[in-house]
């Protein structure tokens, strides 16, 4: 199904492909990123100006520009191959108050913009976004809190209910993420309650599942067994996970269990497991499968068909990430599915932790670099045929 590379690429011209080799070449060594990691880092930290450099290179091609006005042409771009647009602020590291209320205030912007362009299927956004990440561990380890951070705890939910309200509203499905597990607890806490509040006859909020994680099977078969018994419809993204590192360093230091499963053989059979289970309770189960594995995507879509669902149905959605898997994403939208790809924005500097993810995603993970630069030479070598 995604070895069409005519398809995967048919939007991107020679130039643009060209680029694509060689950020891929370039981050296809370790040395680099992590060198790379560093400088950048103390380049900030110096206020040494990167924009000039990040913004025509690595940026450009993970991320859809610094503001909303600036990923309209990457959404028109991919509108015009049918695949819808997840505009993620994806600026990191905010403590202050006005910060959060800040990145409140952009995704209701996305939300408001969806309402007159349908190519914005989803809303997205991360906890920690709008409130600090050490109030969070706080709350989740069930410390008692201060008269202040009592407080900021309400503001939090109430931003966090201000959206879902927006998007609901909107009538805009809202992916909340995951995150790291020791905060994970709170976050599941407060969607639930979002999705008991605003998913009366569809899914609107969405939570997050990390399949790398070896209870989520469990967690998965609890939510549908808790939305039953009160009576709402389940959103789920289901990824694989973004923190395997730092989860498995930080439960060696602190001396507890790994949440992560020990290999990666198990977190792609929990992902598929848990495609089935979604697919089986579809009466109140609505899905957005986030992922870059060949083979789930094509067992996701084998089972639609299977099951005789109509593959436009909005209950099922492809997502990959801006840059990365276009043979995937432009080769199932091209076969009917709903596809959509993560589109994140924001200031430069702002976004570079996640660009550092992103280059060291596509470094650790075992053939993910390789398989993008081999799609690409082929479709290069193609079109010179």
């Amino acid at each position: 199904m995604f070895n069409n590379t005519e398809i995967a690429f048919l939007s991107k011209s020679e130039k643009e492909l060209l680029r694509a080799y060689y950020l891929f070449k370039t981050i296809e060594k370790p040395w680099i990123v992590n060198w790379g990691n560093k400088l950048l880092s103390f380049a900030i930290f110096v206020r040494f100006p990167v924009k000039w450099i990040l913004k025509p290179t690595i940026f450009s091609h993970f991320c859809g520009g610094e503001t909303i006005e600036e990923c309209k042409k990457t959404i028109s771009n991919l509108a015009e191959s049918n695949i819808g647009s997840i505009l993620d602020y994806s600026a990191e590291g905010n403590q202050k108050e006005s910060d959060f209320d800040f990145v409140m205030n952009e995704i209701l912007q996305v939300i408001e913009i969806s309402k007159i362009n349908t190519f914005i299927p989803f809303a997205v956004f991360k906890v920690t976004g709008v409130a600090r990440f050490e109030l969070l561990e706080k709350v989740n380890s069930k410390m008692e809190l201060t008269a202040e951070e009592k407080i900021e705890y309400n503001k939090l939910y109430g931003r966090v209910d201000t959206i879902c309200k927006a998007a609901f509203q909107a009538e805009l499905p809202i992916l909340i993420d995951a995150e790291e597990s020791w905060i994970q607890d709170v976050i599941d806490k407060m969607t639930i309650e979002m999705m008991q509040k605003y998913n009366h006859t569809k899914a609107i909020v969405y939570n997050t599942l990390q399949l790398y994680r070896h209870d989520r099977i469990a967690f998965l078969n609890n939510s549908i067994e808790h939305a039953k018994e009160k009576q709402y419809f389940l959103g789920l993204k289901l990824v694989r996970g973004a923190y395997i590192e730092k989860e498995r360093e930080r439960a060696l230091v602190k001396g507890y269990l790994s949440p992560v499963h020990i290999n990666k053989e198990s977190t792609d059979k929990d992902y598929d497991k848990a495609i089935e289970i979604c697919l089986t309770h579809s009466d109140i189960v609505s899905i957005c499968a986030g992922s870059h594995n060949e083979n789930s995507n094509a067992l996701l879509a084998k089972l639609i068909v299977a099951k005789q669902f109509k593959k436009e149905d909005k209950r099922f959605y492809f997502a990959q990430l801006l840059g990365m898997s276009d043979h995937i994403s432009y080769n199932l939208v091209h076969n009917g599915y709903n596809v959509a790809k993560y589109v994140p924005f924001g200031p430069v500097k702002s976004v570079m932790p996640y660009l550092i993810r992103r280059a060291q995603e596509n470094t650790s993970i075992s053939g993910q670099t390789g398989r993008e630069l081999k799609l690409i030479k082929y479709e290069l070598k193609r079109r010179n045929h």
